[in-house]
């Protein structure tokens, strides 16, 4: 299929196959010529994906192999497929494209790690108000080197049937991370959110905090919804499938969205135009005031960013609208099965950090029971005269 024009859309899309696999997206240019130049590099990024693959097969397995063969048969349909592709290409020029994966060895991992914790947080020196940027936290290095890099080891053993002799051992080089907090948004922090809330952004924000979905899980697509089912059914972390309810408010939220675009459910506003350029660290595409874009997973970080900035919350993190969901829901159910079903979690241990609220609830059941006992009763003490009888 050559590229085309959706109804709505100002841009032309590509949408292709290769190999067997499908490539699809937007070319971000609303001229026809531009877009099949934009097509033309896509099919041959795609040729060049395929045929590394190809070449990997039984061969020695280079790391810029590698990737492009993990970025074909998994990294494309992540979630975050951006971000995949970002830590994918990092590893490649860390190491050099030509560096066989057998000979990553324990002392590379760490260098690798020490190389990237050194680095500041969004690759700034300084933050907006002229502070130095803080360096990139424990875990960043831990799901963008360390472990991008032994998902390419294992893919390489399980599914392309590789051998490592002196593959590293993964555990002694993941950084300690500080435990994961469980936090409940607050009600003054919730009217400030309302208060200070772009008006477009709203729809997206307020699914945030009815489903409790991860940031990337809930940049949802209309063909996920499924009205008649009562389930929008997506891929999540992990590319296990994430099933979030069509409850009355979810609903309410997604019905007066119906028409806004295409495909994406959650759309902006755009409050200047501008034209397309490509050394935009966005997405690059041009805009028209007023017309309507879907959100993106960096335009949602931006704008939370923005929103916590203007608000003044300063103790609050996108991540808690989650944990807000799962400690109500265990307070109101005292399942942590359905709890566990409802934030999507592989291992009911992860759940567990919630049992806060069953302890609450066992403290407080404890205080009603002492209530009821009638007010003189005391525990009788001990007779110290001896039984009749006793020797």
């Amino acid at each position: 299929m050559s590229v085309y024009k959706p109804k709505n859309s100002p841009y032309y899309q590509f949408d292709f196959q290769r190999g067997g696999n499908r490539f699809s997206g937007t070319t971000g240019k609303t001229s026809r010529r531009e877009a099949e130049k934009v097509e033309r590099d896509e099919k041959e990024k795609a040729n060049k994906q395929i045929e590394a693959a190809k070449n990997a097969t039984g061969g020695p397995l280079t790391i810029n192999a590698a990737a492009d063969r993990y970025w074909l048969e998994k990294g494309q349909l992540h979630a975050n497929a951006d971000t995949t592709s970002t830590d994918l290409a990092r590893l490649v020029t860390y190491f050099g494209p030509n560096t066989l994966l057998n000979d990553i060895t324990d002392s590379h991992v760490a260098t690798l790690v020490q190389w990237r914790r050194s680095q500041t947080a969004w690759g700034r020196a300084e933050t907006a108000d002229g502070k130095p940027m803080k360096f990139v936290s424990a875990a960043t290095v831990n799901r963008s080197t360390v472990l991008v890099l032994k998902k390419l080891f294992t893919r390489a053993k399980k599914t392309w049937k590789y051998s490592f002799p002196q593959e590293p051992d993964w555990r002694e080089h993941f950084l300690q991370e500080p435990g994961e907090r469980i936090r409940e948004v607050h009600d003054q922090e919730a009217r400030a959110i309302d208060i200070h809330m772009r008006p477009d952004y709203a729809p997206v924000f307020a699914f945030a905090r009815a489903t409790g979905l991860r940031l990337d899980e809930c940049l949802i697509e209309w063909p996920m919804v499924n009205w008649q089912t009562g389930w929008i059914v997506r891929t999540g972390k992990g590319g296990r499938l994430v099933k979030t309810a069509i409850t009355s408010k979810v609903r309410d939220i997604l019905r007066p969205l119906i028409g806004h675009h295409p495909r994406a459910v959650f759309t902006y506003q755009a409050q200047r135009a501008r034209k397309s350029d490509a050394s935009y660290k966005g997405d690059g595409e041009a805009r028209v005031r007023g017309d309507r874009y879907p959100v993106t997973y960096s335009g949602l970080k931006t704008q939370w960013k923005q929103l916590r900035k203007d608000a003044g919350l300063v103790d609050l993190r996108f991540h808690d609208f989650r944990h807000d969901v799962g400690t109500k829901l265990l307070r109101a159910t005292g399942n942590l099965k359905t709890v566990q079903k409802v934030l999507n979690h592989a291992d009911l241990k992860t759940t567990t950090r919630y049992a806060h609220v069953l302890d609450e609830e066992v403290a407080a059941a404890m205080e009603d029971l002492h209530k009821a006992q009638p007010a003189g009763s005391k525990v009788p003490k001990k007779s110290r005269t001896p039984k009749r009888g006793a020797a």
